[in-house]
């Protein structure tokens, strides 16, 4: 076991960077295809980052269980936290992070969060495993945030079913209203723009569709998430990257001033138990 370096996986002409620093894939190249962009500290300093307990924004950055009020940072604290590494093979790598005195001061919970990464050729594949150590129920939400390259030319979202043509508006501190507002989707298909996301992330909630396409003038990303209900399309600045975000559960509703533990959407664990959450980005170019 390893701490605080970087690894590199490779399978074929696909090679791809980690960091024991919130388990983030920083890289990811299919031969001379760059698939993640490289991060802007001016606009977000992020490539690919975990989130875990929470995926969204807490109501005034923190979370209240039972009598106490945890600080909780957006998408939570696995982003920035030091995991433990082992690499398996030339194609894979295993972090792990364990509850703390560091992490109960944001979230009281006996857990192990493991983060599973596999390279192939053509595909990068993710798989999170929680597991409740305690002896009382664990709430949680988990998710991915990878930020793709988002080049010149046109590039289209597509989703293997219909898609309600709206999503929530974003209140401010991040939190989701009950209000809707249109997108431009066009059955399944949702021409890309920029000026899509000048004011807020695209959240469709229960999406439904668990096999995505981000289709770009060289190839198209295919995305197969299979145990996330919700899907955000975020981008910030018009910088080059759309990021696709994986989530099990959701930032805290407007004027929602419960407990964690009746946050919409969250995941209970029971004691003992262990739950897996998998997605996979596999790259088809254009020929």
């Amino acid at each position: 076991m390893t701490r605080g370096d970087s690894f590199l996986l490779k399978a074929g002409e696909s090679i791809a960077r980690f960091s024991a620093s919130g388990a983030e894939c920083q890289a990811w190249r299919v031969g001379a295809r760059a698939m993640l962009w490289a991060g802007d500290p001016a606009v977000w300093p992020a490539v690919a980052p975990v989130l875990f307990p929470t995926c969204g924004w807490s109501r005034a950055g923190a979370i209240r269980i039972g009598d106490t009020r945890y600080l909780m940072p957006v998408h939570g604290f696995a982003k920035s936290s030091t995991f433990d590494a082992r690499q398996t093979g030339d194609d894979a790598i295993l972090f792990t992070l364990t509850a703390t005195p560091q992490t109960r001061a944001h979230y009281p919970f006996s857990f192990e969060l493991t983060i599973a990464y596999r390279l192939t050729p053509d595909a990068l594949q993710v798989e999170i495993a929680v597991t409740n150590g305690g002896d009382v129920p664990m709430p949680y939400a988990c998710g991915l945030h990878p930020g793709f390259v988002w080049g010149a030319g046109p590039h289209r979202f597509v989703f293997a079913q219909e898609q309600r043509a709206e999503v929530p508006v974003i209140a401010p501190g991040g939190l989701f209203s009950t209000r809707r507002r249109p997108v431009p989707l066009d059955g399944r298909t949702l021409p890309l723009e920029k000026a899509l996301f000048a004011h807020e992330a695209l959240c469709f909630l229960d999406a439904g569709s668990r096999l995505f396409a981000f289709e770009a003038p060289d190839g198209t990303l295919f995305i197969e998430a299979p145990d996330f209900p919700h899907l955000v399309l975020w981008n910030s600045a018009a910088a080059p990257f759309l990021a696709i975000e994986s989530w099990t559960g959701t930032g805290d509703p407007e004027g929602f001033e419960g407990d964690f533990r009746q946050r919409p959407s969250m995941i209970h664990l029971p004691c003992g138990e262990r739950r897996v959450h998998r997605v996979s980005y596999r790259w088809r170019p254009r020929v």
